[in-house]
């Protein structure tokens, strides 16, 4: 995983392709899950924990402690926001077409995009803040083979498992 908080400009540097996690090709995906979790009609939540197809993961929804392993993933585990739960995802954006951009390039979006929506969504900056961060990306296969440019940007709390959303959290 994507840590940002200790030493952050060499962790930014110098550790983005072997600790980000990854997303694969579509076509992968497709041969081994289908479909989204069971979602509340209004709010769109995660209303039981799923195993889903990776690409079906939005904004707002939560992952199990666990559910990171710092290599590439093609499905997700998802649980309701009010269970415990380690990972919310709380801002998306798409990088810009064209080739591969590669670790560096994305790490600097990632900084450029996802640290503003952290300050946002929790009410504190990233630097006052006691969570990290951490975020999927693409991978240069699923960048070529499925025109996948989405990046997710995840909060965390190293300290454990968290209830509830991390929205406001000011922590």
């Amino acid at each position: 995983m994507m840590k940002l908080r200790t030493r952050r400009a060499l962790a930014l540097a110098g550790s983005a392709v072997a600790l980000s996690i990854a997303l694969t090709g579509c076509s992968t995906i497709t041969n081994l899950i289908s479909g989204d979790a069971p979602r509340d009609e209004e709010t769109g939540e995660v209303t039981e924990e799923s195993n889903i197809d990776i690409f079906s993961l939005k904004v707002g929804d939560c992952m199990p402690g666990d559910a990171m392993s710092g290599a590439e993933q093609s499905d997700a585990d998802v649980v309701p926001c009010s269970e415990p739960h380690g990972y919310e995802v709380y801002h998306e954006f798409e990088l810009a077409d064209g080739e591969f951009p590669g670790a560096d390039a994305i790490q600097a979006e990632v900084e450029a995009q996802c640290l503003p929506a952290f300050d946002s969504f929790i009410g504190l900056t990233f630097e006052e803040s006691a969570l990290d961060i951490t975020w999927y990306e693409p991978t240069e296969d699923s960048w070529t083979e499925a025109d996948d440019r989405l990046v997710q940007c995840l909060v965390y709390d190293a300290a454990g498992d968290v209830e509830g959303t991390l929205k406001g959290a000011a922590r």
